[in-house]
């Protein structure tokens, strides 16, 4: 007997820790209406606050909860966070915010040397109607490119070795990939595959919003089919965050 079909909405957006271009205004409260009014069932975020005692202390509005379970709020009842950066005065990293069950999730450390701290954020859905787990990866990968290839081969490693063949994954993020080297990589050894290359030829432009130049936030997919893969407009959101977000229609 053949699964049902099913389909659902994802977003990526790199929230800049809730602060607008060179960190001159918190917006983290219209980051969230704007998050709210895409309709996604799976909502992928990176440089997110769980915790920042010194902002807390001065900045007017801060939240009472950690920045991915304010941006959650009663929409999205399901959420993941895996700490990259840890300071004394608190922490940031990745989450995933979710409409459907999280089974399980494991922030894997992907860091090679010196300070840049890197994680992949992977989380297992029960997705209602589906008869397998569907596995999401929330990334955001380092500046330098040999650290960034070393990261996709782990990335590839976890996809072909804790992930069963046929069961959907969807990887999104920023992959501060700005000489595309990914898609080649993920393709072949992984066979992932970007869901904007898929539909226009190349991956979006993301940074910076307000002059997208730079082709570094991506998603990619097996054992899954995509429609409509769109970059959010400018308007609100290059006032909301550095890159802009990424949306696409993903049907298992």
């Amino acid at each position: 007997m053949s699964e049902p079909h099913l389909s659902f909405r994802v977003l990526t957006v790199n929230t800049h820790k809730g602060f607008t271009f060179f960190n001159r205004k918190f917006i983290l409260h219209e980051l969230r209406e704007a998050v709210r009014s895409v309709a996604a069932d799976v909502v992928f975020l990176q440089e997110v606050h769980g915790a920042n005692e010194k902002l807390g202390a001065k900045v007017p509005n801060w939240p009472d909860t950690p920045q991915y379970e304010f941006m959650a709020d009663s929409l999205w009842p399901q959420f993941a966070y895996g700490r990259n950066a840890v300071y004394p005065h608190g922490h940031h990293g990745n989450a995933v915010l979710s409409k459907f069950p999280i089974l399980r999730y494991e922030n894997r450390d992907v860091s090679i040397s010196g300070p840049e701290k890197r994680a992949l954020l992977h989380c297992v859905l029960d997705v209602p109607g589906w008869n397998s787990d569907v596995h999401v990866i929330c990334v955001h990968l380092g500046l330098r490119e040999p650290h960034r290839l070393k990261q996709l081969g782990l990335l590839c490693h976890l996809l072909n070795t804790e992930i069963n063949d046929g069961e959907p994954v969807i990887v999104a993020g920023d992959f501060n990939d700005w000489r595309r080297r990914a898609h080649d990589i993920l393709a072949r050894d992984a066979g992932m595959r970007e869901v904007f290359v898929q539909a226009n030829g190349q991956s979006a432009r993301t940074f910076p919003a307000r002059y997208p130049v730079l082709q570094l936030d991506r998603i990619y997919v097996r054992n899954a089919r995509v429609h409509s893969p769109v970059v959010l407009p400018r308007r609100p959101w290059s006032h909301l965050s550095d890159h802009a977000p990424l949306a696409a229609e993903i049907s298992l």
